[in-house]
Order: C-alpha cells, then structure tokens, then sequence
C-alpha cells in the first residue's frame, strides 16, 4: 500500500503509467474486448469494473493538453450519439478530472485500430457493452511537480 495511491493501481499498472510518454495512449476495457489478441502490453484487473479503474488511473496520469481530444470512447454499433449509462458514467468520471475534454467516440474499427496502437490495456471484468475508453496522456509541467 502506498499513501495517497488507490489500491486499484496496482505495481505493474503503476509501472507502465510511469513508463508511458507524452502521446502514448491506453485502453481501459470492459469483460468482453478481446485484450489479449490487440495488447502490446496487457495489465489484468479481474474483479474491478471500469469506472474505478479510469477514476483511479486518471487519478495519476496527466492528460494531454497539446490536443482538443485525449480521452475516446467506444460506440454502440455504428451510432457515435448513442450513450449508455455505463457512457454517461465514464463521462462523469473524466470530467471530475477534464472537464474540458470531450470524450470522443469512435465507432467500430477505429476504436479497434486506436487501441491496437495503444501502449497498454488494462483490462477489466466490466459486464456492460460497448464500455471501453482510450486515454491519451500528457506532460506534468515543471512548476506542478511535487
């Protein structure tokens, strides 16, 4: 246990936030997203739903403001205005800590390719569909180091 760090973020999470660099970008998926066929480098969260893990990560991990868009979504089929409420949780939770950022959704294989691309996945026992997010992140300016 470290203090001030959620348990959620466990050593080897913690190790690949650290490892990622300004732009490098990872999915957090739900139960049902074949991680292990698209991960570069794959953390498993079993037990742990979505919504507390991307609290927990974004918790940590400083967004990209160099970009408009740092945080995408999935979408429910082809329809990128479709939101499910597992969406309009996720929404909730990125805006605690961006409440500029949008969440952009991608719709189908641009999701996939997005998250092929990604620097790791995290992946969760979510049950909910369509319930994946793609974070992209971002620099810590020196004068907000501690």
């Amino acid at each position: 246990m470290l203090k001030g760090i959620n348990p959620i973020l466990s050593p080897e999470l913690l190790a690949i936030l650290r490892a990622m660099g300004h732009g490098d970008e990872i999915a957090i998926v739900d139960g049902n997203y074949p991680a292990l066929e698209n991960a570069r480098r794959l953390i498993r969260l079993d037990g742990m739903n979505l919504v507390p893990v991307i609290d927990a990560i974004l918790s940590v991990l400083p967004l990209d403001d160099f970009t408009d868009q740092a945080l995408f979504r999935s979408t429910v089929g082809e329809n990128p205005e479709e939101l499910h409420d597992i969406h309009q949780e996720m929404l909730m939770t990125c805006n605690k800590y961006a409440p500029n950022k949008p969440l952009t959704a991608l719709v189908g294989n641009k999701f996939y390719d997005r998250v092929k691309k990604c620097h790791a996945i995290v992946s969760t026992s979510e049950p909910c569909l369509y319930a994946n997010l793609i974070i992209r992140k971002g620099v810590i300016y020196p004068s907000k180091m501690e």
